[in-house]
């Protein structure tokens, strides 16, 4: 089964490079054939292995010093939940791709990056060691970023996608710090030999929680820089808080690729890695875990109230239901978060989907009437219902699995998880329980702004018309690459693909694959009280957000020029601060050393420059007018000699005869005299 999953990695990898050679429509169908068959190999490895045990199979690398480090495959319930997971939601994208950037000029461009991404991701969840994870990691980083600013002309694109590798890379020195930390510890990047049973690194509970260190524990300070690393990591994959804002700018990539990158894939790596790296934290490292996710679910649902972009609102949603889960890794419900992690693949996926078909819908109307509206914004929206039937359903199937109504998936994992979370607080002082209230508070946000969203964009008039009276809608569902995709992902957000019981979330066979048989008997009230309770004000929220946004009555709790509404719609004012408190600074000191450099150090070698040609000016004008005057001057002394001495020569024996009588009547003379 390993080279089955080997196989169903490396066929997005030969379709990256077959569309490398093509020009076309034929790249869309190459990279959907090749994920269509790795969805069928990965379905042959999940039917084998599920529950079946460890399979890891691993060869020689390469060998530095005394050190050899393995390279291979590690499939276990969570690797093989992923592979198949990360399959069935790319394929559906990938039909659905195939339409919607159908007239795009770079289609061919797009699918090569798609399926560079597909390989990245699968492999990720599959390989067996921390180098190879971080080798994957970082080439889902960077498909990520190619697709997030695959519309490169576009300016807003460009700066979110290097918003979003950056903030990624301050993650990614975490993940690298934590795996120093652990090889130079350990002396393996085996991740069975780390965090296998019975591993190197392994944990255990005692009934009041307190975590029992292992007899191989590293020193405090290492472990707790290996959890701080790790945790970056995730918060950067996964935008988590303070490292959360790169997620909404990167809506500005195609619709596509928000559902299959930023809603159920790429950002579910932070929590794969949380759920690799489990056994490493301690009690009060959770409890970290449980603080920041629950801080990120609530402050993201908060801001999601207020947003009118429609991929906007829904990458708000993505980053509260990601708190959930990491929330959840902190109360010890590993199988919960796992759960909601699958389980939100696929409704968030379907949403995204269903916005994609909404937005190309209002371009075309923008298009065709020349008009000059935003085609994702919700307030141009409305009355869809009646002309996107298909897509209305779809909005509601995949909303109610959001807010988790009953007969939903959503329902059996988001329930498990705040159910939990009120179990985990009675072992805890009363201040913990702040959590689990925070976390139901969230859940009625939750309800509140995905209603909005689905009155705002398909109930009441289509308020375009506000803008030009006469407008051509020609809307529809779109072809059946539009409406097959949203078809089997509502499918796949009801209750029976994970449990045959609507309501009890303990008998969903991927909650039961990750949680010991001793924990699956319903113990207290709470397993009564938070479903029924949550649901009836889930209700009663819908119902207020449908009487002020179908019905039209005056109930806001504020206005729309009231602090709280201006703190929800600027975000928390989070990107402001950012740009206050680093980028400015960072630009300051960037500039600081531009004018230093320009100035200082390019104007001391300019001196230098200038004090050497003036230099090299007085040598030349030395040598050229007193080395080579002198040299000419004894030239020409040697030349008026020559000249001289020469004029005696002749040729005429009369003219040396008399020349000899001279010269002895001369020293004659001479001679008398002296």
């Amino acid at each position: 089964m390993a080279y089955h999953a080997l196989a169903a990695v490396l066929l997005p990898l030969l379709a990256f490079v077959i569309n490398g050679f093509l020009k076309g429509k034929a790249s869309g169908w190459v990279s959907t054939i090749a994920i269509l068959l790795s969805g069928v190999l990965a379905i042959i490895v999940f039917n084998h292995t599920f529950n079946g045990g460890t399979i890891h199979i691993s060869r020689l690398w390469f060998t530095i010093g005394d050190t050899q480090l393995q390279a291979g495959v590690l499939l276990n319930n969570l690797s093989t939940i992923l592979l198949l997971l990360v399959n069935l939601i790319a394929l559906p994208v990938h039909i659905f791709s195939m339409a919607y950037m159908g007239h795009d000029q770079r289609y061919g461009r797009y699918f090569t990056c798609l399926s560079l991404f597909c390989f990245s991701m699968l492999a990720l969840v599959v390989v067996d060691n921390m180098v190879l994870f971080y080798a994957f990691w970082e080439l889902v980083g960077f498909s990520s970023y190619l697709l997030i600013g695959f519309w490169y002309k576009k300016e807003v694109a460009i700066q979110a996608n290097k918003k979003a590798f950056i903030m990624n890379r301050i993650g990614d020195v975490g993940l690298l710090i934590a795996i120093l930390v652990l090889y130079s510890q350990y002396h393996t990047f085996d991740l069975i030999k780390l965090f296998g049973e019975g591993g190197l690194i392994s944990q255990s509970y005692i009934k009041d929680g307190m975590w029992i260190a292992p007899a191989s524990s590293i020193p405090a300070v290492w472990q707790y820089i290996a959890c701080v690393g790790v945790f970056l990591a995730v918060c950067a994959k996964s935008a988590q808080f303070p490292l959360h804002t790169w997620l909404p700018d990167a809506m500005e990539g195609p619709t596509s690729v928000s559902a299959l990158i930023h809603a159920a894939t790429m950002v579910a790596a932070g929590i794969f890695l949380l759920g690799r790296a489990f056994p490493m934290f301690n009690t009060s490292e959770l409890d970290v875990l449980a603080i920041i996710g629950c801080f990120t679910a609530f402050m993201a649902a908060t801001i999601a109230l207020t947003q009118n972009d429609l991929k906007r609102i829904l990458a708000f949603s993505t980053i509260s239901q990601l708190g959930f889960m990491v929330m959840a890794m902190g109360i010890n419900a590993y199988a919960s978060s796992l759960f909601h992690l699958v389980t939100h693949a696929f409704f968030k996926c379907l949403l995204f989907l269903v916005a994609g078909v909404v937005i190309h819908e209002m371009q075309h109307v923008k298009d065709e009437n020349h008009l000059d509206i935003d085609p994702q914004n919700i307030l141009y929206m409305g009355g869809l219902r009646k002309r996107m039937p298909l897509t209305f359903i779809a909005a509601i199937i995949g909303g109610a699995a959001l807010v988790g109504l009953p007969l939903t998936s959503g329902y059996l994992s988001k329930d498990g998880i705040l159910i939990q979370a009120f179990e985990w607080a009675d072992t805890k002082s009363a201040v913990y329980m702040t959590i689990p209230i925070m976390m139901i508070i969230t859940s009625l946000l939750t309800a509140f702004y995905i209603a909005r969203l689905i009155f705002k964009v398909f109930f009441g008039k289509l308020r375009v018309l506000d803008v030009k009276p006469a407008v051509l809608c020609h809307i529809s569902d779109g072809g059946w690459q539009y409406k097959v995709p949203l078809i089997l992902l509502s499918v796949c957000c009801l209750f029976p693909v994970f449990s045959l019981n609507p309501l009890l979330y303990e008998h969903s066979w991927v909650y039961r694959a990750f949680m010991s048989a001793e924990h699956l008997e319903r113990m207290n009230i709470y397993h009564t009280i938070i479903p029924v309770g949550l649901n009836i004000m889930v209700v009663v929220v819908i119902y207020y957000a449908y009487a002020v946004y179908v019905q039209e009555r005056k109930m806001l709790p504020f206005a729309q020029n009231n602090w709280a509404f201006d703190f929800s719609y600027h975000q928390w004012y989070f990107n402001k601060a950012y740009n206050t408190l680093f980028v400015k600074p960072v630009l300051a000191l960037s500039g600081g050393l531009f004018w230093f450099d320009r100035t200082i150090i390019d104007g001391f070698i300019s001196l230098l420059q200038n004090i050497l040609l003036w230099l090299s000016k007085m040598a030349d004008v030395f040598d050229r007018y007193v080395i080579d005057g002198f040299l000419h001057l004894i030239t020409a002394i040697v030349q008026y000699i020559g000249n001289f001495v020469r004029s005696f020569q002749t040729g005429r024996v009369q003219y040396y005869l008399l020349s000899m009588l001279a010269v002895i009547v001369a020293w004659f003379i001479f001679k008398t005299l002296i």
